[in-house]
């Protein structure tokens, strides 16, 4: 329905039983490996692993389909401190990767709006529409740099000024330059914040 029959599942270079095994595999290695980590930390990973399946099971349909997004991204620093220091870690990296995730998922879709329409799926982004999808993701993705740059302990430094002076620059060329422009400056934001989420925590 999405005009891809060069899927390996729809060629049949893989056939569906194969890949229904894989996912159980998969899954089991995931429990085992998520509780590895300490009772704590696995059961929060695991708890990510069925909100992303949550969102593949339907809400992806739904006006909440950016939940999941925020979720997992803002739950996933968590489990790392939890399982390398046995703290949750600061609220500045859950919020920051809150807030990156609901701006990915936003971009994330608009190339795909129209293909996802036709199989059912229609999520906050489908129904904002492109162009407001890539603003709202804007908005989302430079609130996150600003959490980022500002909240940690020790102030603002250097780095964080040029961090922030890339993004407000990005948002600029996205604004002024024609096209697809707004959706790549929201892709430039969205990977200066990645760096500097992993540079600050």
């Amino acid at each position: 329905r999405s005009g891809r029959p060069d899927k390996p599942l729809a060629t049949g270079d893989v056939r569906v039983s194969t890949a229904r095994t894989a996912i159980g595999v998969a899954a089991v290695v995931c429990v085992v490996v998520s509780l590895s980590l300490g009772l704590r930390p696995g059961v929060l990973h695991l708890a990510l692993v069925a909100t992303g399946w949550a969102y593949n099971l339907g809400l992806k349909r739904t006006v909440l389909s950016w939940v999941p997004y925020a979720v997992c991204f803002g739950g996933l620093p968590m489990v790392v401190s939890l399982a390398s220091r046995d703290e949750r870690g600061p609220w500045w990296v859950v919020a920051a990767g809150a807030l990156l995730g609901v701006g990915a998922h936003l971009v994330n879709a608009v190339p795909d709006l129209e293909d996802d329409r036709r199989t059912g799926v229609v999520g906050l982004p489908h129904r904002l529409g492109a162009a407001r999808s890539v603003d709202l993701a804007t908005v989302l993705l430079l609130a996150g740099t600003v959490v980022t740059v500002v909240a940690p302990a020790g102030g603002v430094h250097v780095g964080g000024v040029v961090t922030l002076g890339v993004c407000a620059a990005l948002l600029a060329v996205g604004r002024v330059l024609p096209g697809r422009a707004s959706f790549r400056a929201a892709m430039g934001i969205a990977l200066v914040d990645v760096v500097a989420l992993l540079l600050r925590s």
